[in-house]
């Protein structure tokens, strides 16, 4: 009786860490989280004791997040907007949920997910790529082997823009539908067919949001083949 509930415990603990998504964050030292907001996973970065570059193109969103990190002694911060292209100027739309929806693209069929979500107004914001970025601030790529990515639809021209030092990262996690949240976006099959373009295959998947006849959001983890 007591070896076969010990056996069902390990069973599910197994599948626990299976589906858990930040798995990957226990094979790396640091982190580049493009698409911060108010750096929500700042505490789950700490107890993986990791070196983190947040960057977040907001300004009063980036005052925040500044804030947020006083404490946080292994953690900073960049104001930038990072797509493929340097000194691009954008209109940036910024969405009501204290800018978290917020995207260089409009919105599409991600209002028939969350309906409540809508644009209040736009910014000009000029635009750098992360190769540019990472030099311009002269930031080690060696400390920092995922690439963590919540851009609103831009994560293909985030990795576009990325790719003289892609290869640097093992893992690279982003948010991405299957289906046209915003308008023009990357999609799954997109995104799929660049990662696998550049010798990254699928490490995990974790559906967090669908719809009936609209489809579905997906947290994915890509790891660099060896």
């Amino acid at each position: 009786m007591i070896k076969a509930k010990f056996k069902r415990l390990i069973r599910l603990i197994r599948k626990n860490l299976r589906k858990n998504p930040d798995k990957f964050l226990k094979e790396v030292s640091g982190v580049v989280h493009i698409g911060a907001n108010s750096g929500q996973e700042r505490g789950l970065y700490r107890i993986y004791q990791l070196d983190v570059i947040w960057i977040e193109p907001i300004p009063e969103v980036f005052e925040q997040l500044i804030d947020n990190l006083k404490d946080f002694k292994n953690q900073r911060a960049f104001q930038a907007l990072v797509t493929d292209f340097d000194n691009k100027k954008y209109e940036f739309h910024i969405a009501n949920n204290n800018g978290g929806s917020s995207s260089i693209l409009d919105l599409k069929q991600h209002k028939d997910i969350w309906p409540e979500v809508h644009y209040t107004k736009n910014v000009e914001l000029k635009s750098t790529t992360l190769t540019t970025l990472f030099k311009k601030e002269y930031i080690d790529l060696k400390n920092y082997q995922a690439l963590i990515m919540d851009t609103q639809g831009s994560e293909l021209h985030v990795l576009q823009g990325s790719l003289p030092i892609l290869n640097n990262f093992k893992f690279i996690k982003l948010e991405v539908p299957d289906f046209e949240s915003y308008e023009g976006c990357c999609q799954l099959s997109d995104i799929k067919h660049f990662m696998a373009e550049h010798g990254y295959k699928e490490f995990s998947r974790n559906k967090f949001a669908s719809r009936t006849s609209v489809g579905s959001y997906f947290d994915i983890v890509y790891k660099r083949k060896d």
